[in-house]
């Protein structure tokens, strides 16, 4: 498949900042920029709002025509679920821990799977999630790797919400973060881990302009390299 631009994946665990990071570099790069978490979040909220529970006996086939049904886009910063604003709400506690739940099942990660796959066929993307560069995108031109220590995560994810308000403490967003590290490595379907040829950038010290630097640094000099092929 040709494309004018290349695919950047960016994944990682809860925290070790790959949606300021993404979002940063897509904007020096001049790429797109696609969120994939955020749209497990979205089903989340739908799931919800259908009245859908990860813990019915038969949540695949209720959650089957809220999957038919879901239209998911990207307005700047906003998220659109069904064409309605649920920026705010992606963001709740509890919708982080029903995406986790809801990002095991196989009709999900399908569904999502094909919307992510449609929207960055073109390429010129920087995605970011768990699984771009071994399910989404495995022959993604450039993907990166972020990790952070696990406490230094839950504090950043705490001082996230602290600031829009979450009646939350630090102690259960890293209890939250431990078990959602369990289960998003630990599940059958795209479990989160690095692919073989990811480049892996730990953030724990690092600004998110170092992050972002580390990236363009790899992704200018493999670009370099390519064309410095070409002439030879």
């Amino acid at each position: 498949m040709s494309r004018r631009e290349p695919i950047v994946a960016i994944d990682g665990p809860v925290g070790a900042g790959k949606s300021v990071a993404a979002r940063e570099l897509a904007r020096e790069l001049g790429y797109s920029y696609l969120n994939t978490g955020a749209m497990y979040r979205a089903v989340a909220i739908a799931a919800r709002e259908a009245g859908v529970s990860p813990d019915d006996a038969n949540v695949e086939a209720r959650l089957a025509p809220v999957l038919a049904a879901i239209e998911i886009k990207f307005d700047g910063e906003k998220i659109m679920l069904n064409g309605h604003d649920v920026s705010a709400k992606k963001d709740e506690p509890d919708i982080g821990e029903l995406a986790s739940r809801f990002s095991a099942l196989g009709p999900v990660r399908a569904r999502m799977r094909e919307l992510q796959r449609a929207a960055g066929a073109d390429g010129g993307v920087v995605m970011e999630g768990r699984d771009i560069g071994t399910a989404i995108f495995p022959d993604a031109e450039f993907k990166f790797f972020l990790v952070a220590d696990v406490n230094t995560r839950a504090r950043r994810r705490f001082d996230e919400l602290k600031k829009k308000g979450a009646s939350i403490t630090e102690h259960e967003v890293l209890e939250q973060m431990i078990e959602r590290d369990r289960r998003d490595s630990g599940r059958e379907l795209a479990p989160l881990k690095r692919a073989d040829d990811a480049i892996e950038i730990d953030s724990t010290k690092l600004s998110i302009d170092a992050v972002v630097a580390a990236m363009k640094a790899k992704i200018n000099a493999r670009i370099n390299a390519a064309k410095d092929l070409k002439r030879a």
